[in-house]
């Protein structure tokens, strides 16, 4: 009896919407768990892997163009000294040797001398070296040749000297005598790994377990590295690393490859122009992604937590229990996706995982930082939009804005402006006489007489050319008083001015236009302006007056109109 009653129970249970639901839910669970897990991975993955991947490179690029730079600076100072040596030579050999060592000191960029040979039998004429340099007799010199014929500045393979074992770079120019032939080569000798030149490559990793790699494909050797065992150590053979043959056959970004000891990594390649090296930047993938490992370990211990507790309280617990992973993982899509903001990464500890969380806020400062500039360059390009770029003044285009607001603002308040039209008499003579600098001078200087003679409340403008245009405002009589500040910045402005001790000669022929006497539109405004001031221009030369700056009288013969 009891056993019928168990096995009903059983069959009851086995029938019931709650056990079903039950199945249900944690079929779901788990179904929603593999789905989410998987989806959650691989956007991750590929979203931090294409973040990393692009600071990477952006570190590379940096770095490389730093080395390209130091290189750069080096072989354009011994360009500059070849035609000195060359002088030295042929006047007073002797004093080549000092000379030598007073530019080194002078400017140390070769921390183990110069030297200068002949190129035809490479016998040294001149040198201040180091004196393990000094005392070798041969020293490999296939700059010595390179230089010779071809004709160029040549970067030589890197040599291991002295007792602590240093590498030091051979830089070589050719230099011409008389008939622009290579007589003598200059070369300077500087250690890879001076203060001043790529001791930065040593002191340096990327991350915590990267590495920087400074490679001649040309000698196929290390020329600097992060690790020192990998100096002037030949390359790996073609086959062993991908993305190294990649490299080596001018592949310039970044990429995920298995390095020569089989560990995955992410690196950055980047060019040195200047001596035709490239520099490697690389992580292992398992730093790089480090945080996709551990979100997706954070995800799986709740979801075991949820399937566990979900087997006793499903009912109770089980809408709580999905929420904060369902709102969690709607987050990260959302990041993902970029309809929500990224945020930093909260640290709670000083150690590796505070180290991740340090390096992505810095990274997102980095990012937040190259958005200012680019604001700051658009708010640049803004102002450049609406000045004149000579002068500094407001434009055309900054004017007609500034006229319209004071038509609407005139228009509400019954309020009356003035608006002066100002042309340089004689300005074309000055470009032709003394040229287009002395012009531009002058404009600038008009442009600060202007600007110190009238109030800031005036707005000054180039309208183009010689011609400028100001509008005045809080007038009490605007004929009267736009005539008394006209006659000031003409008596400013004067009838010469001297620009670098240079006199020249000009006028100012000025016309003006009353709102709302004159016009009531910007067009009728402007157009009564320029005419008043052909007017007054035309009056100057007519009377061949003396004076150079002529104002229109005001008010004129027939006004009011219709009179």
């Amino acid at each position: 009896m009891r056993l019928d009653h168990l096995t009903f129970r059983l069959k009851r249970a086995a029938r019931s919407i709650i056990t079903r639901l039950i199945l249900l839910a944690l079929v779901l669970v788990a179904i929603g768990f593999i789905g989410r897990t998987t989806l959650l991975k691989w956007v991750l993955r590929q979203d931090v892997g294409a973040l990393s991947a692009a600071h990477q490179l952006s570190l590379a690029q940096y770095a490389a163009q730093d080395i390209d730079d130091r290189i750069s600076l080096r072989l354009e100072a011994l360009r500059r000294m070849a035609p000195q040596v060359a002088t030295l030579v042929q006047s007073t050999p002797a004093e080549l040797a000092p000379w030598l060592a007073l530019r080194n000191s002078e400017l140390p960029l070769f921390s183990d001398g110069l030297m200068v040979v002949r190129a035809n039998d490479g016998t040294v004429i001149g040198q201040s070296l180091a004196a393990d340099i000094a005392a070798k007799d041969a020293l490999a010199p296939d700059w010595l040749r390179a230089a010779s014929t071809q004709n160029r500045p040549y970067i030589g393979r890197p040599l291991q000297l002295g007792d602590d074992a240093r590498v030091v770079l051979p830089m070589a120019v050719p230099v011409k005598d008389a008939d622009g032939k290579t007589a003598l080569i200059l070369t300077g000798f500087v250690t890879v790994d001076s203060a001043n030149f790529l001791h930065l490559i040593r002191q340096r990793k990327v991350g915590e377990t990267g590495y920087f790699l400074l490679i001649d494909p040309r000698d196929g050797l290390f020329v600097a590295a992060t690790d020192s065992a990998k100096l002037l150590k030949p390359v790996p053979a073609p086959g062993r690393v991908a993305l190294h043959d990649r490299a080596m056959a001018g592949f310039r970004g970044s990429d995920i490859t298995i390095n020569i000891d089989g560990v995955e990594e992410l690196s950055a390649i980047a060019s040195v122009p200047s001596a035709g090296w490239f520099l490697v930047a690389g992580m292992p993938t398992a730093e790089a992604l480090a945080p996709v490992h551990h979100i997706n370990a954070l995800v799986n211990r709740n979801a075991l937590l949820i399937a566990g507790c979900a087997i006793a309280f499903l009912l109770i617990l089980l809408p709580r229990m999905f929420a904060p992973l369902t709102k969690a993982a709607r987050q990260l899509h959302d990041m993902a996706r970029g309809e929500q903001e990224i945020r930093s990464l909260p640290i709670y500890r000083d150690d590796e995982i505070g180290d991740l969380a340090k390096g992505f806020n810095f990274l997102l400062g980095v990012l937040r930082s190259k958005e200012e500039a680019l604001q700051a360059s658009e708010a640049r390009m803004a102002h450049l939009a609406h000045h004149d770029s000579l002068t500094g003044l407001p434009n055309r285009i900054m004017f007609a804005d500034r006229l319209e607001q004071m038509l609407i603002r005139a228009e509400r308040s019954g309020g009356a402006f003035a608006l002066l039209f100002l042309d340089l008499d004689g300005f074309k003579p000055i470009n032709d006489t003394y040229g287009h600098e002395i012009g531009d001078s002058v404009l600038c200087r008009i442009a600060r007489i202007l600007q110190e003679t009238l109030r800031k409340s005036d707005t000054i403008a180039r309208m183009g050319g010689d011609e400028f245009a100001v509008l005045l405002t809080e007038l009490e009589e605007c004929h009267g008083d736009s005539r008394l500040i006209a006659e000031k910045c003409a008596q400013a402005v004067g009838d010469t001015i001297t620009i670098d001790d240079t006199e020249v000669s000009l006028g100012l022929s000025v016309g003006v236009a009353c709102y709302p006497e004159n016009g009531t539109t910007a067009d009728d405004l402007l157009r009564h302006a320029d005419h008043d001031m052909y007017r007054a221009k035309s009056r100057r030369k007519a009377n061949n007056s003396a004076r150079r700056t002529v104002i229109s009288n005001w008010p004129p013969p027939e006004w009011p109109p219709g009179r």
